[in-house]
């Protein structure tokens, strides 16, 4: 990536970030519109999650994959630490493709 990319990627987020607290009082988002946005980061968190767990390239990732997914989701939705969360996942998607499942 060329050098002047990075700078101007790198001064967009530094402004992007300095807008929040310098327009804090100025702005008043209606309270419709804020509770939209938290359920749009949510579908787009989660619409993340499905693809990079369900497709490899142009096609199915296999079993293996979505079912350490799924191991992780449940130990996260009962709070487990975020470590404990990642090491099941991953010795989960290792112990199905042990096993022979793609």
């Amino acid at each position: 990536m060329p050098l002047l990319a990075i700078a101007l990627l790198a001064a967009g987020t530094y402004a992007f970030r300095l807008v929040g607290p310098v327009f804090r009082y100025r702005l008043r988002m209606p309270d419709r519109l804020r509770r939209l946005l938290s359920v749009a980061a949510v579908v787009l968190l989660v619409a993340l999650v499905v693809t990079s767990a369900l497709a490899e390239g142009h096609g199915f990732a296999g079993w293996a994959r979505p079912a350490g997914v799924l191991v992780g989701g449940v130990l996260a939705l009962r709070r487990a630490p975020f470590p404990v969360v990642v090491v099941a996942a991953a010795v989960t998607t290792a112990v199905l493709r042990l096993c022979g499942v793609p």
